[in-house]
């Protein structure tokens, strides 16, 4: 699971637990401007990730790490896809974050707001 927290004008992703070794990554700080913004998303999980390197994935389990599909990067972190947040980000390494999260309702509208005072 990942928690979600704004710093300053940065939004900083915390990878929890095991799933910092499954991933290939302890965190990710991405600068406000440079998100475009975030949805709950559970029905991503069914979507193709792509081709793995570096991370994790075990069907119905876990899926972890970096995938690159049609010439993006995406990262993932999501066991649970009824728990899935998605962000979308412009100018950054990934395209997007696809993670899970405690309360998807409340981290969607923690990245909403942080996005508007910035604007």
């Amino acid at each position: 699971m990942a928690l979600i927290r704004i710093d300053g004008d940065d939004l900083v992703v915390v990878i929890e637990g095991l799933d910092k070794l499954w991933s290939f990554k302890g965190s990710l700080t991405i600068p406000l401007a440079n998100v475009r913004g975030a949805t709950a998303d559970p029905g991503i999980a069914t979507e193709p990730k792509g081709i793995r390197a570096p991370g994790s994935r075990v069907p119905g389990v876990i899926t972890a790490g970096t995938f690159h599909r049609d010439g993006e990067k995406v990262f993932w972190d999501v066991r649970d896809p009824s728990k899935a947040v998605v962000v979308e980000l412009a100018d950054e390494r990934y395209a997007r974050l696809v993670l899970q999260v405690d309360d998807p309702r409340v981290t969607v509208a923690l990245v909403e707001n942080a996005l508007s005072e910035a604007r």
